[in-house]
């Protein structure tokens, strides 16, 4: 299997509340929304946030048993500076976010971050690594 990646899928309770975050709180531009099943956003070259309803999710992998939520799973957006930490944590709690942990040096690796959860319980990092950048093309440069 070839070392790539092109969807993210989290079994979505909520599926207004998620359009109402991303796309109405956030402006981010869905493309696809197929309401009461699944919106999709492209969310960097190749690679798709898919919010499904939590119900259909669980018809599509055949499950009997429902989908309890998203644990144990982050999803990290990286800013230029740790003042960008603050004011993307800021937009994220206006469009209906809620803090978990604010914006503050971490223990690990000389980051800097802060945590949300989405209307839905999908936990976001927010975060600035002055060791490491992120280039044009999307490779990501550690050192």
């Amino acid at each position: 299997m070839d070392q790539q990646l092109h969807f993210i899928t989290f079994a979505t309770p909520d599926l207004d509340a998620a359009r109402a975050f991303y796309k109405d709180g956030l402006g981010w531009d869905p493309r696809m929304d197929v309401p009461g099943e699944i919106l999709f956003f492209q969310v960097a070259p190749g690679l798709m946030l898919g919010l499904f309803d939590a119900e259909k999710f669980d018809q599509d992998l055949n499950s009997s048993t429902p989908t309890d939520g998203v644990c144990g799973v982050t999803l990290s957006h990286n800013v230029s500076s740790a003042e960008d930490v603050s004011s993307t944590i800021d937009a994220l709690v206006a469009a209906g976010a809620t803090v978990i942990k604010p914006a503050q040096a971490g223990a690990f690796g000389g980051i800097f971050h802060g945590h949300v959860k989405d209307p839905n319980g999908i936990v976001w990092e927010i975060a600035h690594n002055p060791g490491w950048r992120i280039d044009d093309d999307g490779t990501v440069v550690f050192g």
